[in-house]
């Protein structure tokens, strides 16, 4: 019998976004097969700390709250995860062929983590450190797009010292290059945690206020009547673009309560477009995925302007969501791809990856 792939598929953590992860990881575990692969769940707590599995933990929660308390190795040679109490060192699961994160947000989805299999050498789903703080970082991705010739909206960026220090000049520097209505935004998060759409003065300061509690770094972007339509992307080298959907949000933009809480949003895939207009997303997806150097997978985000008829790129979600209703394998699943077979290509991209990785000398001798 074919020995299984262990899979570590790595959830929770410290971020806005940690009770979607959870939904992620389990769809994740449940469509992992398991003749290829055996799994083994990690939980990151909301403080940090990491805890393994066993068979006798049903739920992912009971994985963070009664699990096996390890610490991530960075030793390539040695075990990949390694026990805080010496008693459960038969218990805890170390040795791990690839990691699977479904780490949203902050600490998961900006390199550090990413940073830390590296160290490990252990194969990893997904962007490297760079691709990943890059598509986390909304500022720096926006300039990336900017420099690669990406169409983009026009935005601010702002600090939250500025903010604390001189609200009334800052609100007054934003009105001077943007008109109403506008978008704030936390620079580094995604689910659409701290965002507000900002329709006049009265609401800019609240609204500032809310980003800043998640960011040092802000994000006011000029506000659209737009369609928002998305594609995903797989790949490494070679990337592939899948057919793009389109998000029909019940509330007046796609916040987290029309994500995840309040019924009546419609996704619809493939989206309602033109042939020229789904080429061009596809383009402009795959174009947008090597600007900020991602690997593996992610699904890139476009705003489609009404009036115009102009298309442009919003931002790349490194680890997007893999809960039943999300985007990412629903439009793989249009494109050919169900769901299964789009985790077993994520993963063969991971050991791919590395391999590719192996390649590379980081000795020197003249």
């Amino acid at each position: 019998m074919k020995k299984r792939i262990r899979v570590g598929v790595l959830f929770g953590g410290r971020s806005g976004e940690h009770e979607v992860s959870l939904v992620s990881a389990a769809s994740v575990i449940k469509a992992l097969n398991p003749a290829k692969y055996e799994v083994v769940p990690i939980g990151v707590s909301r403080e940090g700390r990491w805890h393994v599995g066993s068979k006798a933990l049903k739920r992912l929660s009971d994985v963070l709250e009664h699990g096996t308390h390890v610490i991530p190795s960075v030793d390539p040679q040695g075990p990949k995860l390694i026990p805080l109490d010496s008693r459960q060192l038969q218990k805890a699961q170390l040795k791990l062929d690839v990691i699977f994160p479904v780490l949203h947000g902050t600490f998961g989805e900006d390199g550090t983590v990413q940073g830390v299999l590296e160290l490990a050498g252990i194969p990893y789903v997904g962007a490297g450190v760079l691709g990943s703080a890059a598509g986390m970082d909304k500022d720096v991705m926006k300039r990336l797009f900017r420099d690669a010739g990406l169409p983009v909206v026009d935005w601010v960026m702002v600090l939250r010292w500025e903010l604390e220090q001189s609200p009334g000049r800052l609100r007054r520097l934003i009105e001077s290059k943007l008109d109403y209505p506008l978008f704030v935004k936390p620079a580094n998060l995604g689910s659409s945690v701290g965002i507000s759409k900002v329709h006049n003065r009265r609401e800019l300061g609240p609204a500032l206020d809310l980003a800043a509690r998640y960011d040092r770094k802000i994000i006011v972007e000029k506000g659209l009547d737009a369609r928002e339509v998305e594609c995903s992307v797989l790949g490494n080298d070679q990337p592939e673009a899948s057919v793009p959907g389109e998000i029909v949000s019940v509330n007046e933009f796609y916040d987290y309560e029309a994500k995840y809480v309040k019924e009546g949003s419609e996704l619809v895939i493939p989206a309602k477009l033109s042939r020229a207009q789904t080429r061009l997303v596809q383009d402009l997806a795959l174009r947008a995925f090597r600007a900020v150097d991602c690997e593996g997978m992610a699904r890139v985000d476009f705003l489609l302007d009404r009036p115009s008829n102009k298309l442009f790129v919003n931002e790349v979600n490194t680890i997007p969501g893999f809960t039943p209703i999300s985007m990412y394998p629903k439009m793989w699943e249009a494109s050919g791809i169900p769901y299964p077979a789009l985790l077993d290509r994520l993963i063969e991209l991971a050991f791919e990856r590395h391999r590719e990785k192996e390649r590379t000398r980081y000795d020197y001798k003249s």
